[in-house]
């Protein structure tokens, strides 16, 4: 029996009181309810404090509600004990047999145990990259890389449909000041003061000298375009592979430029008018962003007749709701906490609900330590910690593990030596380690020649057996939560606390037969729960975009 299973008897009780008259709630019974571990195992297997939040508007005492409740659960075979403790709370301890089914439906389930339908109907547009194409990905993108990717494997989970988008930063002064560095590089001259410095430049402007022919013959301007747009595809592509390589993937590379190419801000700016929402001042157009808590108007169009950076987040926004995407998520860094009431202000002001359509999460600053001593500068980049040189120090499972591990929005400092230690009291390898050992007492049940040919729940009855049991049924409400509270970093503390229940379980029970023994049902019962384990570390793991190693 499962936690959702049990929340449903328990609602299948309250409505069997309400039909034959014993109980009437005012405002009716509720459609859902849960049932949580408490936190003393002693208690029982599960709590709800349903009585308390029902008892009163039933005209009960919550205690006299619970004891109503009670009775009739008590008659189910599944539950073996129904305990009301303090004002009203309910302690449940559920029959081994039924219990030990949990490891049988986790390997029915297979890769899909987890998942649910807790946001299906739900599409989601997952922004969780904004980035110039003018260098290599730093240190801030790193960790949008990995808790991005992390948060759509989490709603996809839950049932949505989600559309992972970079944004490219591909038009502005940047992009000019990028031409006019490598043109620099390539002459041999001192690069713009304000331009991008590193060895990178020298090194991309050497390779468009040598793939484009006569690029340093062209006219002054033409050839400062030429460089810039060169070295535009090339820089594109190397974020696109050391992200992949990152195993951070995006169905969307979204070009700033397109916006203004395909007159998507004209289009964005009519249908804001429309809204009522604009108007001309000083020669310029603003939107009228203080009506929706903004703390002043934005200016779209210049009086010059430039549009601003803050046309294209418009007309961006406007753009991905026409694309057909419900709630439009961004994720932005730590610098940006000044977007988000403006970016809500846009989504207002295109008509939309600013608290569903639109979200916005603002990742704090993280710092990278090794040998004792903060990474501040970059061997190629010059002035920044590149994505690159991160994994290249720390491998893509720790690190990405240990950016998931922790909430998005807190400071985090990472050592480089603690992430790849191999030691128990290292996170990544504690829980990649729990599933080798698993897959470790599979393979040896193999080779003995141990077949799950048949599986008897009701001897999984040992405490360890209960406590990992109860674990792995939490799986789905995990993942479910993750999602709707856009926080990944709990899949991972559940991971850390599966793993720790299947040490001290397999510390207590004997799961092999040893020497001559016979092999008897109980070794079956507990390899089935190593392999029900096996698969929730699994697919615990490729949630986080982190590999499941057979052996270490």
């Amino acid at each position: 029996m499962t936690p959702e299973q049990l929340a449903e008897k328990i609602l299948q009780v309250l409505n069997a009181l309400a039909d034959d008259g014993t109980i009437a709630v005012e405002g009716g019974l509720p459609r859902e309810l849960k049932v949580e571990r408490p936190k003393n195992p002693e208690h029982g297997d599960y709590a709800t404090n349903v009585a308390m939040q029902l008892g009163k508007r039933a005209g009960l005492n919550p205690r006299q509600f619970a004891e109503l409740l009670a009775a009739k659960l008590q008659d189910d075979e599944a539950i073996t004990a129904v305990e009301i403790a303090g004002p009203g709370f309910i302690n449940i301890r559920v029959a081994a047999d039924a219990q030990g089914k949990i490891a049988q439906a986790i390997l029915d389930a297979g890769s899909s145990y987890g998942t649910s339908d807790s946001l299906h109907g739900q599409t989601y547009n997952l922004e969780f990259i904004s980035a110039n194409p003018t260098g290599p990905l730093h240190l801030g993108h790193t960790r949008w890389a990995a808790v991005g990717d992390a948060l759509a494997r989490v709603l996809a989970a839950a049932g949505a449909k989600v559309t992972r988008e970079f944004y490219i930063n591909d038009r502005g002064a940047q992009m000019d000041k990028f031409g006019a560095s490598l043109q620099a590089a390539a002459h041999g001259q001192p690069i713009p003061e304000d331009g991008y410095h590193g060895e990178y430049i020298l090194d991309l402007a050497k390779e468009i000298t040598k793939e484009v022919p006569g690029i340093t013959e062209l006219p002054e301007d033409e050839q400062v375009i030429a460089f810039r747009e060169a070295g535009y595809e090339r820089q594109l592509k190397e974020q696109q592979s050391q992200l992949e390589h990152f195993r951070t993937n995006f169905d969307v590379w979204f070009s700033e430029r397109s916006l203004h190419e395909q007159d998507g801000v004209g289009h964005a700016i009519d249908k804001l008018r429309d809204q009522g929402h604009l108007y001309d001042a000083d020669d310029a157009l603003w939107m009228r962003t203080t009506d929706f808590t903004d703390d002043k108007d934005r200016v779209l169009i210049r009086s010059n007749g430039e549009p601003t950076y803050f046309a294209s987040d418009a007309a961006y926004y406007v753009n991905k709701r026409e694309r057909g995407f419900d709630v439009c998520i961004y994720l932005l860094g730590a610098d940006h906490h000044g977007y988000v009431n403006r970016l809500k202000a846009i989504a207002a002001c295109a008509g939309d609900d600013p608290e569903h359509n639109i979200e916005i999460l603002i990742g704090q600053l993280v710092k990278i330590l090794k040998g004792g001593e903060e990474m501040r500068l970059s061997k190629r980049a010059g002035t920044i910690v590149t994505l690159a040189e991160l994994v290249e120090e720390g491998g893509v499972d720790p690190l990405r593990y240990t950016l998931c591990r922790y909430p998005a929005d807190s400071p985090l400092t990472l050592d480089i030596e603690e992430m790849t230690r191999q030691a128990s009291e290292n996170p990544v390898y504690y829980v990649q380690y729990a599933h080798a050992r698993l897959a470790s007492i599979l393979r040896n049940a193999d080779e003995l020649g141990i077949k799950l040919d048949e599986f008897d729940p009701g001897l999984l009855s040992h405490e360890r057996e209960g406590d990992l049991l109860r674990a792995l049924a939490e799986f789905p409400r995990i993942v479910a939560t993750a999602a709707e509270l856009r926080e990944p970093h709990r899949i991972a503390r559940y991971l850390e606390d599966t793993a720790s229940a299947f040490h001290k379980f397999y510390d207590s029970c004997r799961v092999l037969p040893r020497g001559d023994e016979e092999v008897e049902p109980v070794h079956k019962a507990r390899l089935t729960l190593v392999s029900a384990t096996r698969t929730v570390l699994a697919n615990g793991l490729d949630l986080l975009g982190v590999s499941a190693p057979e052996r270490m």
